[in-house]
């Protein structure tokens, strides 16, 4: 087994599809072994996103992420951070395949209504950033 984190950000949240994503992910084989909901200081989001440091979208993505309140999941299964980013769909929606969570509910490129670790290095520094 294998562990990978997903984030809902703040506009799945504000849009009450917490309990969507969670059945999208239990009906895909995903357990969840830690779950909690906070709202990020920017402190906190800075540091998360720390990779993205000096390109010209960071003060935006902060600002969007200390917006309103995220629920962070660390989900095992085989083969989790593959199976998870297939499972998402493409950071633009407009280009996700059909039947993708980000597809069916993000609302563009920026708000696109999930985060999801992308090798297994990444999960596991991500998900001991948050647990």
């Amino acid at each position: 087994m294998s562990r990978t984190l997903l984030i809902v950000k703040p506009d799945a949240v504000e849009r009450n599809l917490i309990g969507y994503i969670v059945g999208r992910l239990e009906r895909a084989g995903f357990k969840i072994v830690e779950m909690r909901m906070l709202t990020l200081d920017e402190t906190k989001a800075r540091s998360f996103y720390a990779v993205h440091e000096g390109k010209p979208f960071l003060n935006d993505l902060v600002k969007f992420m200390t917006s309103g309140p995220v629920v962070l999941m660390a989900l095992e299964k085989e083969n989790a951070v593959e199976d998870l980013r297939t499972l998402i769909g493409a950071t633009d929606p407009a280009k996700a395949a059909c039947g993708t969570i980000r597809q069916e509910i993000a609302l563009n490129i920026e708000k696109n209504s999930v985060h999801a670790s992308d090798s297994d290095d990444n999960a596991t520094k991500e998900i001991a950033h948050f647990f």
